[in-house]
Parts: structure tokens; sequence; C-alpha cells
């Protein structure tokens, strides 16, 4: 990614006060086969003007808690917990009527399949001006003025003839162009932006993440990004937190995660990751097994069957939970001696990175 990104990220991250606080988040799922724990007990805060990046493998619970935040799962099965406050007022305490009306003003996403967001039988134009009318009292040359004033913001060329073309006209940057402009039509003080640079390729996808934070810093808003690459967020991230079979792993600013990273699961994902940055003579390292089952998660730590520096007998990482203090600089969910984690990680992570 390009230095402007870091520049401007930098100039972004001195945010206000808190904007976005989940506390004790839990989203369960029942089926059949058990209860889906697909969240359960997160917590973070997310200041104004400030942009975090949640990763992870997928299944990790990602996804849902973007779609929690939204309020997505109202009259589903899904059974939600916990408190997601937008300055100060509980989203999920709010009747149907109030949570429309705060979503798309207040709060935005960007979907991670566009093709599948828009509707195909609607022009790219009809649907953005749709959702401006929904919270401006404005006639419809003025909604279709302001549209095209937001798709060029967003880099489409012929902003006045693209207004009137269908989603399947549209490349796949393009549509996610769209997106980025109905996301950002209201000027909403929150963006979740859900895997937004999913099957485009380098080049467009550097584009993306460029505007994202161009219109971050000129509309003085908050991003959450949701990704499963590292890379991804490695510029753009005030802070990352990393999830977990449904939990928080660790969080900290960016530079903390990529160069001082405490959880052996942090450790997996930067092993796996290509460097471009120096030579490398070993194939990448991928974290061995698999994701456990979010209906009969493992006893203690939720990573240890995976983990290649687990000790049973001295942290218990098989019988015991370890807590996660979402209060502390750099929390971390992991059962080791903090001590012996910095020491593993110095001798025997950072060598092979």
């Amino acid at each position: 990614m390009s230095t402007d990104v870091s520049a401007e990220r930098a100039a972004g991250s001195t945010g206000a006060g808190t904007l976005l606080s989940v506390r004790d988040l839990k989203v369960h799922f029942p089926t059949e086969d058990g209860l889906v724990h697909a969240v359960d007990g997160l917590s973070f805060e997310l200041r104004q003007g400030e942009i975090l990046g949640i990763v992870g493998e997928s299944g990790s619970g990602k996804s849902v808690t973007s779609q929690a935040i939204m309020g997505l799962y109202r009259g589903t099965r899904a059974r939600l917990s916990g408190i997601i406050e937008l300055d100060g007022v509980d989203l999920l305490t709010l009747s149907d009527e109030e949570l429309r009306k705060r979503r798309g003003s207040d709060i935005a996403m960007v979907f991670q399949d566009p093709l599948s967001a828009l509707h195909p039988y609607y022009t790219v134009g009809n649907q953005i001006i749709e959702g401006y009318l929904v919270h401006h009292d404005a006639s419809k040359q003025e909604a279709r003025a302001r549209t095209i004033e937001m798709l060029d913001r967003v880099g489409i060329p012929n902003p006045a003839q693209r207004v009137d073309q269908y989603p399947h006209e549209f490349s796949g940057g393009m549509r996610q162009r769209a997106m980025i402009a109905m996301a950002l039509i209201n000027n909403p003080r929150l963006i979740i932006a859900d895997e937004p640079t999913t099957a485009l390729d380098v080049t467009v996808q550097a584009q993306i993440l460029e505007l994202l934070v161009s219109l971050q810093q000129e509309h003085s808003s908050s991003i959450i990004i949701i990704t499963h690459d590292l890379g991804v967020v490695a510029e753009m991230a005030d802070q990352i937190m990393v999830m977990y079979a449904g939990m928080a792993a660790e969080r900290g600013d960016a530079d903390t995660l990529f160069y001082h990273p405490e959880h052996p699961y942090t450790w997996g994902l930067l092993s796996s990751m290509p460097r471009m940055d120096r030579l490398r003579l070993e194939r990448l390292r991928p974290i061995r097994g698999n994701p456990p089952s979010l209906i009969s998660r493992p006893k203690g730590c939720p990573f240890h069957p995976r983990c290649d520096h687990r000790d049973d007998e001295r942290w218990a990482c098989n019988s015991v939970t370890p807590e996660f203090d979402a209060s502390l600089p750099h929390p971390v969910r992991c059962s080791i001696d903090p001590e012996e984690r910095r020491r593993i990680f110095e001798e025997e992570v950072r060598p092979t990175l």
C-alpha cells in the first residue's frame, strides 16, 4: 500500500471520545446440532476518527459481529445479549423504527459482495437515491445531484451517465466504489467495511483501501474494517483486534500487533503471510489443524489444540479459559506467562517471520 495511506492514518489517529462501545456481546444461533456460539463475550471500543481492523480466519465471528452492530439479526432466531452503544445509546434496546433511522445516517456498511448487495433490477443511481431520500427532506432532483456528486467522489468515471446503469454494467471495482458511495451518501459517523477487497485484484484493492481512508479523513468518520488478511490493515488501521472462535484473542495498535504480538494465533497469522521486504528461503508456515467447532468449543484456551507453544502442566492451557481484559492497552487471551510469551516470540518466532 502507498505511503499516502500511512500519512493519512497518522493524521486521523487522534480521535476524540468513544464513538462505539461493545461490551460482552454474545450472538448465539440455535441449530438441530446445538447452540452455535458465533460471538461469545466480545468487548471493544472505537474512538471518533479511528480505524479498527478486525482480523481472523473464516468462522471466527468477524462478520457476525458487524451484522450484530448493524442490527441485521432483528426478527431472526439469533440470540443476542450484551451492550452495543453508539454515542451512548444502546442499539440493542432501540425499536425497529429507531434503529432504521440510525442505520444509514449514523452507521453504514460496505458489504463483502456488492453484486449480491445491489439489487439487479434497479439502477445503481436509484438505489443510492433511495437511501438518501429516507434520511433527507429533499426532492428527487436534489438526491440525484447528490448521488452523481458521490459517484464522482469515489472515482467512478462519467458519473452523470453511470448513475442510470445497472449493477451488471459495472466492473467489480466499480461496484465496490458504488457501495462505498451508498454507504457515505448520508455522512455516517461509523462505517463498517466487511471484506471490502474480496475478489478484487491487488491494484484495485489498494485503490479501494486508499479511497476508504481518504473519505474517512474527509468526513471525520470512524471505520471498522473486517478481513482475514493482516496485510490489508497493515498500514490502514490504528487498532487491530484478532478474533478466534468467536472471541477476541489479542488487541493493540498496529505497531504492537506487527512487531510485538503476544498471542500464538497472531504469530501463526504473521508466519503465514508472504513478505515482500525480504528474501524468504523457507516455505510459508500455515497454522496446523482447523478452527474449533463453535457448538462444542474445547475446554481451556480455545486455541490450545493448534498451539505449538502450549504447556498444559505449567499453564493449564487445556483446562482454564484465559481472561481478556479489554481495558488494558494490549490485552491478550493466553494462558502462557507474559514473560515466557515474550521470550518465545523473540527467540523462536521472530527469526522465522
